[in-house]
């Protein structure tokens, strides 16, 4: 951000507003100015009329001075970084430049931020010289997820006597991210499902210039191994045979946002341990080259770059984590009170390894969630017991209609789903790994953390 003081332009009424800017310092000295003046035409005395001019010109010639000066300063402001995880800090830094020829008095600054990063800061620069900076800077953090709106900075100037105080407001404000909490999960094969690239894949054909089973016209570098002559000798040009090339696998994570099926709030809800899960699953599987869509109970799915709602991983993984954090740093409880909108969108083909994270289910429910798993090559679910989340002390309090964990757990694994029920204080990266054990699936996957 950065908004400059010198090409601002003053407001209609900025002498007005300049003079209503005096200090009690200034007042009086305006005061005792006019009174001198009064009393020197009264009893006569021009050596009085001399001093209460002088009195009476101080503020009124620092009010002028300061006017001019509120838009000679220039202020900017950076974050490093814009996009942080719930509970990590980012600096905030801001810096002021005095584009005018004379000095600046006492400047105040003050950046308006929201109330769940902290209380707003002040800062005291004592005086600025002419074309001289200051840079001064603050950190922020929340535990809360979401977009927080960082501005208008706001500054207060002074003149050296004390006479006048004028604040000017910038227009210009910056926007902090505050993303999911991502866990590095273990390098574990889910259910038999083959990594990105690995045993088990499609085949499709390439575009122009990869490998595929149609022969096309040779081109510099490519090996005479694959020249295909019946083709040369029918084109009368050299022509090269094209392979298959494996695709990509596929995953959509499923996270159930209703507002009923997850209850209490707050950064320990089982709700923001649902959409840090969603995160951790989404970024683990993109870096090891999924091509990953995130779909919510309402049937939405997050637009990816790939044109088909779903994010393309290896080569830009970074880039495509970015989008679905930023997206899951903003999400929702929804007012959906089924999934019925999540299912009409798997049937429409084989998503391949499907991940959900469930929150309370009740029985019709929980027969549309395993009904789900016939539309994917293989399906793990993460069922989070609400009422684990909201029993009190030495009680407990079971949601109204829904169906205990034990059951859903039951229902799903009926369906051939892989469900896992998850606590408070139960850790992803340990029931990621209990998933691949309950399989028997090899540890070992290329490409994937440890």
């Amino acid at each position: 951000m950065s908004d400059g003081g010198s090409d601002g332009a003053p407001e209609r009424d900025g002498l007005r507003t300049a003079l209503a800017g005096l200090t009690t310092r200034g007042r009086s000295f305006l005061a005792a100015g006019v009174a001198a003046a009064v009393c020197s035409y009264l009893l006569g005395q021009a050596d009085l009329l001399r001093v209460g001019l002088l009195l009476a010109a101080l503020p009124l010639v620092c009010v002028l001075v300061l006017h001019r000066t509120r838009y000679r300063v220039a202020g900017s402001r950076t974050l490093a970084p814009a996009r942080v995880p719930a509970a990590t800090e980012s600096r905030v830094r801001l810096r002021m430049e005095n584009v005018s020829r004379l000095p600046t008095g006492v400047l105040m600054l003050q950046d308006r931020v929201p109330y769940v990063l902290g209380p707003r800061p002040r800062f005291i620069l004592d005086r600025v010289e002419a074309g001289g900076r200051r840079e001064v800077s603050y950190r922020v953090r929340s535990d809360l997820r979401g977009r927080y709106p960082l501005g208008p900075l706001q500054l207060r100037l002074s003149d050296p006597f004390g006479m006048c105080e004028l604040t000017r407001s910038f227009s210009a404000s910056d926007t902090l991210t505050v993303v999911p909490r991502v866990e590095p999960l273990p390098a574990v094969r889910q259910v038999g499902e083959a990594a990105g690239y690995g045993d088990g894949r499609q085949h499709s054909p390439a575009l122009a210039g990869e490998d595929d089973v149609i022969p096309r016209g040779y081109r510099h570098g490519d090996d005479l191994r694959r020249v295909h002559w019946r083709s040369t000798a029918r084109h009368g040009e050299l022509m090269v045979r094209r392979e298959e090339q494996p695709q990509k696998a596929r995953c959509t994570v499923l996270l159930d946002t209703r507002e009923d099926a997850h209850p209490g709030s707050g950064p320990d809800s089982a709700f923001e341990w649902a959409v840090a899960g969603a995160a951790s699953t989404a970024v683990h599987l993109l870096e090891r080259g999924f091509s990953v869509r995130l779909l919510t109970d309402t049937g939405s799915s997050v637009p990816g770059a790939d044109g088909a709602g779903s994010f393309a991983g290896g080569t830009g993984s970074a880039d495509a984590a970015g989008l679905l954090l930023d997206t899951l740093a903003v999400v929702e409880r929804s007012e959906e009170h089924g999934l019925s909108a999540a299912y009409d969108v798997l049937r429409g083909g084989n998503e391949g390894l499907l991940v959900a994270f469930f929150g309370d289910l009740d029985e019709e429910q929980a027969v549309v969630a395993g009904r789900m798993r016939q539309r994917s090559g293989a399906a793990v679910a993460f069922v989070l017991d609400g009422d684990a989340w909201t029993r009190g002390p030495g009680g407990i309090r079971f949601s109204d209609g829904q169906v205990p964990v034990a059951e859903r757990l039951r229902l799903l694994r009926k369906a051939g789903w892989t469900a896992l029920p998850v606590t408070p204080g139960d850790a992803l990266p340990a029931l990621w790994r209990a998933a691949a054990e309950r399989t028997g699936a090899p540890e070992t996957v290329a490409g994937g953390r440890s």
